[in-house]
């Protein structure tokens, strides 16, 4: 393979290692039961959940469950790639094909990823065009490069995740149903991290581990007050919101707990939160709840 080539794959050795998932409540447990009875199969997976939520965690899982675990697994961005460059980077092109491309030409993910796993992450992003060339693959494990006539054969699993309403997409005309029905032979639904339970507890207190290495902090956790507060909150960010909270507050944090204060001024500088005396207080009717949410988003519903 071309350096370029060589390069990209050991840069996504590290993020392809198994990796478990860690949970506690019965939810994720059932879930993660789930994955594994399918997993080593060379099924096409589904995962649809809400942004991050980890959706990455269990593709990299259904990999590593999986006879082609000795090789490494391909994450494409589908979200991440333009439009015009994203049949180029799946299915690769041959010199000259196009204003730009390179005089040597280049491999695509699929001839990249022959006898592996490619992980289409957000992969209801991609482009109504290149589902009907993805759709070939599935169905045939045939593609041809851009700018080429040679077809070219591949041994590829997929494992997919969107937060995008498939359905929705498919009857506004975004998305092939026939390339929903071949991507969704299994389908994992990955819980928000308000469903999660105990979950939360387990994630803050990693995840103030991971910023105490990094800062150079020696904060042993939260105390009652923060507790409730994280317990309380419907962590629309999910993990990902979880973790800039935990780090933030770390670093804030003077003392060995975090407490509230640290808590509430952290999470009212995260884009994603709303605001945070509005979930706490159950007093507050429904109706107020609702238009304190209308303000705080701009009348984003």
């Amino acid at each position: 393979l071309i350096d370029q080539i060589n390069d990209q794959l050991a840069h996504m050795a590290h993020e392809s290692r198994p990796q478990e998932p860690v949970y506690a409540s019965p939810v994720m447990a059932e879930t993660v039961s789930l994955l594994r009875r399918f997993a080593a199969t060379d099924a096409t997976v589904l995962i649809l959940g809400e942004t991050g939520a980890g959706k990455d965690v269990f593709a990299r899982l259904t990999h590593s469950l999986s006879r082609r675990n000795d090789k490494i697994m391909l994450k494409v961005d589908c979200g991440g790639i333009s439009e015009t460059l994203t049949e180029s980077e799946l299915f690769g092109y041959l010199p000259g094909a196009f204003t730009g491309a390179s005089s040597k030409g280049k491999a695509g993910y699929f001839e990249i990823a022959d006898g592996s796993t490619i992980f289409l992450d957000e992969v209801g992003e991609l482009p109504i065009a290149t589902q009907a060339r993805l759709l070939r693959v599935l169905e045939t494990g045939e593609y041809i490069r851009v700018g080429g006539q040679k077809i070219m054969k591949t041994d590829v699993r997929i494992v997919a995740a969107t937060n995008v309403n498939m359905h929705k997409a498919i009857t506004e005309g975004r998305f092939r149903e026939d390339l929903y029905h071949r991507i969704n032979e299994f389908t994992i639904y990955m819980p928000a991290l308000k469903d999660r339970g105990a979950d939360i507890f387990l994630f803050a207190n990693l995840f103030i581990k991971h910023a105490n290495q990094e800062l150079g902090k020696n904060v042993l956790g939260l105390d009652a007050k923060a507790s409730e507060i994280i317990a309380s909150y419907d962590w629309p960010g999910n993990l990902r919101e979880l973790n800039n909270v935990m780090k933030r507050a770390t670093l804030l944090t003077r003392g060995k707990y975090i407490g509230a204060q640290e808590l509430e001024k952290t999470m009212a500088q995260t884009s994603t939160a709303r605001p945070i005396n509005m979930q706490l207080h159950s007093e507050q009717s429904e109706q107020e709840s609702i238009a304190a949410a209308l303000r705080a988003t701009h009348g984003n519903k």
